[in-house]
């Protein structure tokens, strides 16, 4: 994650923009405006900024109604950080793991050239379940090195995407894996 996506989430979160009762629209109104303000951002990309709950596992390009944050949710910021409100101690331990996942698949990434979209979603499903997780395989994820080349790293299911998930879920008893 770069130098602004670190400060524009801790201005979110130390501005206690992510809260219980907060439309995901709402929030995804806010960072921009914050981002403009604070940092000078003049655009950014995604149709959808916030993700809370169940909403959190859906794809890009998934429609959703628009969900009120619960008081007891993981939060999803489309700028590359998850935010866990409440007291679980699951969902905390998933926000915590998945910012240390993501920084080695990032290194494994760029230190790795000829790395191919399976190797890493293969990779990353390693250290998921290292630490009791499960990748969910339903999302869509690119990665590009932060140095030159800057070569982007692709699956061909869809065009410019990788069909595996980088996301990771807390594996239940049963063997199924998901958050409601």
């Amino acid at each position: 994650m770069d130098a602004v996506s670190q400060a524009l989430f801790s201005a979110v979160v130390g501005g206690g923009l992510i809260k219980a009762g907060k439309l995901e629209s709402e929030l995804s109104e806010d960072i921009p405006q914050l981002a403009r303000d604070r940092f000078g951002v003049q655009r950014h990309w995604h149709k959808r900024i916030a993700r809370a709950g169940s909403n959190t596992l859906l794809g890009y390009y998934d429609e959703s109604a628009d969900r009120r944050i619960d008081a007891d949710d993981i939060v999803f910021l489309d700028f590359g950080r998850t935010y866990a409100l409440g007291s679980d101690p699951h969902k905390h331990r998933l926000v915590a793991d998945l910012g240390v996942a993501f920084r080695q698949g990032k290194d494994y990434f760029e230190n790795n050239p000829q790395l191919t979209a399976g190797e890493l979603y293969d990779f990353v499903a390693d250290l998921a379940t290292q630490r009791g997780w499960e990748c969910d395989g339903a999302h869509v994820a690119a990665c590009r090195a932060a140095r030159p080349p800057n070569r982007w790293l692709v699956g061909s299911a869809s065009p410019g995407l990788i069909q595996k998930s980088l996301a990771m879920v807390q594996r239940t008893e049963s063997g199924s894996s998901g958050w409601t």
